[in-house]
């Protein structure tokens, strides 16, 4: 069975900037990885998402798609930037995660947002949380503004190369941890 890389845009607007930018990575991702692929953002997890005090609140649909991340060999999360962090309710999902449930799992981190100055939103908020959880993030995150867009997708030419120089560091966390996780 291929490996299987799913995409969270942490977006409830569609169409939207980071849910292209969440898909293209993956789908650049799962091309150069033969794997299987899947995207969502969280519009995709409502309205039961906002109301869940747990995992187990959530109805079956919703509980599928959870499952369906979380079971994923590799993640491309990505989220727009609002006042300077992600939203609430993207905190919100990562809140009802047990914290051994991403341990290991190599997760590629994107974000948008409206100028440069919220470039530092992957360092400064998405690495530390997924440290939380001691995921294996990639070394090159994937920042875009809202200049590197042309008709809502990404053209900018040093968007694309960092697009394919973080999805080129995929290839040696996922088969170390395929390998480990076959041992």
């Amino acid at each position: 069975m291929p490996p299987r890389i799913v995409g969270l845009a942490g977006s409830l607007n569609r169409p939207s900037k980071t849910r292209t930018l969440v898909d293209l990575l993956t789908a650049k991702a799962a091309a150069s990885l033969h794997a299987a692929s899947a995207s969502y953002d969280l519009t995709d997890l409502q309205p039961g998402l906002g109301t869940a005090a747990t995992l187990e609140d959530l109805d079956r649909l919703l509980r599928t798609i959870i499952d369906n991340i979380l079971s994923a060999d590799a993640l491309v999360v990505g989220s727009p930037v609002y006042k300077g962090s992600y939203s609430g309710l993207f905190k919100h999902l990562f809140d009802l995660i047990d914290p051994a449930a991403l341990a290991g799992k190599p997760v590629l981190l994107a974000a948008t947002g409206g100028g440069d100055k919220h470039a530092l939103v992957i360092e400064h908020h998405l690495r530390p949380l997924f440290g939380f959880f001691e995921s294996a993030t990639l070394p090159t995150g994937v920042y875009a503004s809202a200049a590197d867009f042309t008709a809502n997708l990404p053209t900018s030419p040093p968007l694309l190369a960092r697009i394919d120089r973080a999805v080129s560091q995929f290839s040696p966390l996922l088969h170390g941890r395929l390998i480990a996780t076959a041992a």
